[in-house]
Formats: C-alpha cells, sequence, structure tokens
C-alpha cells in the first residue's frame, strides 16, 4: 500500500473521513466528508506532518520555505516544519495572523521571514480564498509562492467546469500537491470489504460533480 493509500485509511481510522450523507457548503449532498480539523491530538498530527512530508518530497517541487494561512494551517506548517527536519530537509516556516499587530513585532507575518520559493501549505482548498490571500502576502515580501500542499483534492467542480484546485493552478500557475486525491480514496473503498459498500455512491457523486480524472 503507498502512502496514499494509507493516509486515506489513516484519516478513516481517526474519524476524519466518514460515510454517509452530508450537506456541503455548496448544499451538494455528498456521501463523504472530510474533516481535517479532527487530526486533533499529538499523535495524530505527528503522522499527518508525515503524509504532508512524503507528498512533499514526491513532488520534487524545489522549496526554500513554508507558509501556513491562519488558522489551520498554523499548526500544520509548524508540525510539516518538524517532519521535513527529521528527514534532514531543515526548512524555515512562518504563518499569518488574521489582523495585523502594530505593536511588538508588529505586521501580519509570524516566523521565519519570507524568502525565495515558498510553499503553501493548508488542509483543503475549498474556494481558494486563503490561497490567493497567501499568494499576495508572499509576493507582497518579495518571495515567490512556489505552489500548495493540501491533504485532500475532493476533485469536484465549482461553479464552472475547473475545481477550487484546478482555479488555484490555472489562476497562479503553480501546482497543487495534495497527500491523496479522490482517485485515491475510490481505489481504497475498492479494496476495502469494510467500506466497499459506499464505492458506488461515490461514483455517483463523481459522475455528477466531478472533474476529469489526474494524469
Amino acid at each position: 500500500m503507498d502512502f496514499r493509500q494509507q493516509f486515506i485509511e489513516f484519516a478513516v481510522g481517526q474519524d476524519v473521513l466518514r460515510f454517509g450523507e452530508f450537506r456541503t457548503k455548496g448544499g451538494r449532498l455528498s456521501p463523504y466528508f472530510f474533516n481535517a480539523g479532527l487530526f486533533n491530538n499529538g499523535a495524530a498530527l505527528d503522522r499527518l506532518a508525515e503524509f504532508y512530508a512524503n507528498a512533499i518530497t514526491a513532488s520534487g517541487i524545489v522549496v526554500d520555505g513554508l507558509f501556513g494561512p491562519a488558522y489551520k494551517g498554523i499548526p500544520l506548517v509548524a508540525a510539516i516544519a518538524v517532519a521535513l527536519a527529521r528527514r534532514g530537509l531543515n526548512l524555515p516556516f512562518s504563518f499569518n495572523r488574521k489582523e495585523a499587530k502594530d505593536h511588538g513585532e508588529g505586521g501580519s507575518v509570524v516566523g521565519a521571514p519570507l524568502a525565495g520559493r515558498v510553499l503553501i501549505v493548508d488542509d483543503v482548498i475549498t474556494a481558494g480564498t486563503s490561497i490567493r490571500e497567501s499568494v499576495e502576502l508572499i509576493r507582497a515580501a518579495g518571495a515567490s509562492p512556489c505552489g500548495v500542499v493540501i491533504a485532500l483534492d475532493r476533485m469536484e467542480r465549482g461553479q464552472g467546469e475547473l475545481s477550487a484546485v484546478q482555479e488555484v493552478e490555472r489562476d497562479f500557475a503553480m501546482p497543487v500537491v495534495a497527500v491523496a486525491t479522490l482517485d485515491d480514496l475510490m481505489g481504497y473503498l475498492g479494496n476495502s470489504p469494510q467500506l466497499r459498500q459506499n464505492e458506488a455512491a461515490v461514483a455517483v457523486y463523481r459522475r455528477q460533480y466531478g472533474i476529469a480524472r489526474a494524469a
């Protein structure tokens, strides 16, 4: 089992990935729900960061620093920096405040100065708002956003024919790397006797709202 399938298994085991009927923000009735906020203890966050480190390493993206958008990106970016450092890649990391401070060190960015090629880390991309704000912050500091890494790509259309992930890739000409995608989830369901009964519902949802398969 590769790390992407292992990640799906881990997410199911942590009750982060659930199956049933769930109403999305866009009003769609989804047969599965992914809530990365439930990776909420030390051991789970540590293992999650290792999966991110696997995805970053496998992507081949050249990275000089890591950035985590507030709020969910803050614990993620710190944990991922630790996971990469354990592998011998010691990268500076930073994150932003929602509101800039006007005292102390001031500003909206906390941590290492933004410089070079900066990789943005987040849990998922829904509307892409936090990514757009992150890109603006990074560029304003004179650095270059070089990509985004997320936990799960639902490979689902937004209002148009593209997904939020594809829109980010198009608008900013940079790759979005996912630890796992809907393709990986479908593969896992097909090989899981305990969860195989969910495969048909996910396939129907995908036919209705999905984008083209990842290359």
